[in-house]
């Protein structure tokens, strides 16, 4: 998901039930729904729980700091950042948008088409997802294979 995809998300686009998440503001003008995985369902719960700060608005991440308000896309890319730098993973431009590479990058190692992966990550044209392609990242792999745990820890 882009930075401004996850900072629109509202409490109404998680389909606790039917374990789905909707993404209804994608850059190509349309929506996009994807599995509410076990581990992302329990870190959104938790959050939601233990870190959220009391609030009638209905988005679901809030800035951690003065002024509470909805987080936005670049204190999306800000918290991504952190964490990869805290990782150790030295990157030119380390962002919310690295990660998006490297789900690309793994997509295309997996074969999938370009065209699958363009659609996953909400493409309107293969072309853009050719450019994520020639990125390689062998670090970030390395991070999204496993769990994150030691990352977030």
């Amino acid at each position: 998901m882009r930075g401004r995809e996850v900072a629109a998300l509202t409490l109404d686009d998680i389909d606790w039930k039917h374990e789905r998440l909707a993404v209804p503001e994608r850059k190509a003008g349309h929506s996009t729904a994807f599995p509410l995985s076990v581990v992302v369902g329990e870190a959104v719960l938790d959050y939601l729980q233990h870190g959220r700060p009391p609030s009638s608005d209905r988005h679901v991440f809030f800035r951690a700091v003065a002024p509470r308000q909805p987080i936005s896309a670049a204190g999306v890319s800000s918290c991504a950042r952190f964490y990869l730098l805290k990782a150790g993973i030295n990157v030119p431009r380390p962002g919310s948008h690295t990660l998006r590479h490297s789900a690309v990058q793994r997509l295309l190692d997996a074969n999938l088409t370009l065209k699958t992966i363009g659609d996953f990550v909400g493409h309107r044209s293969s072309r853009s997802t050719e450019v994520y392609a020639k990125v390689a990242v062998e670090a970030l792999r390395e991070v999204a294979l496993g769990d994150g745990e030691a990352v977030l820890g």
